[in-house]
């Protein structure tokens, strides 16, 4: 891919202590049942300061579970091999990371709020995510999908801040390293 605009991107996601962002299944009835105002994770800032939100199919999947759609207003990429480009007029559909980037450039979106492990993942890889907020929600899963898979190479991170929230959810951000960023 040639690139006259450089994409990055930010992760905004909650996990649980042990590291789990959803129930093996997908489920994420242990974030959405509580009762916690959300709005107090700067979600709403966060979601303000991007170009677009890229997620992978099982994320869009879980998406399509909430009730409002929580994107609404905003441009949602997907990546997924499966999913019918034509199945949901929200969403467009991009069947390779590199063909959501393409789009990214093309369109002006050089800032994008990556959502889902596996695309999260991808993108550490290729060394498109800038900074990560990472909301930990006191509960313990056992067994679940984990926020991480298999990182190529050692990511280095810069601590900016950690809040505590109410109810015990503990938010920290971090930069990832420029140093990082020089080697992609």
């Amino acid at each position: 891919m040639t690139s006259t605009t450089t994409v990055t991107g930010a992760v905004f996601i909650a996990t649980s202590v042990d590291g789990y962002i959803a129930r093996k299944d997908g489920g994420i009835d242990w974030l959405t049942r509580r009762d916690d105002d959300m709005s107090e994770t700067g979600y709403d800032e966060f979601a303000a300061s991007v170009d677009a939100i890229a997620m992978g199919r099982n994320t869009y999947e879980v998406g399509l579970t909430l009730d409002p759609w929580p994107y609404e207003g905003m441009r949602v990429l997907v990546v997924s091999s499966r999913l019918d480009p034509d199945s949901d007029t929200r969403v467009t559909v991009h069947r390779s990371i590199d063909d959501l980037l393409e789009t990214a450039t093309t369109e002006g979106l050089g800032h994008l709020y990556v959502d889902g492990g596996q695309l999260i993942t991808a993108c550490l890889n290729r060394k498109i995510i800038t900074e990560l907020t990472i909301t930990t929600v006191p509960v313990l899963l056992g067994s679940g999908l984990p926020l991480f898979g298999a990182i190529a190479d050692d990511v280095f991170l810069e601590h900016q801040r950690t809040t505590t929230l109410s109810k015990g959810l503990v938010q920290s951000v971090y930069r990832v390293s420029a140093d990082a960023m020089l080697e992609a």
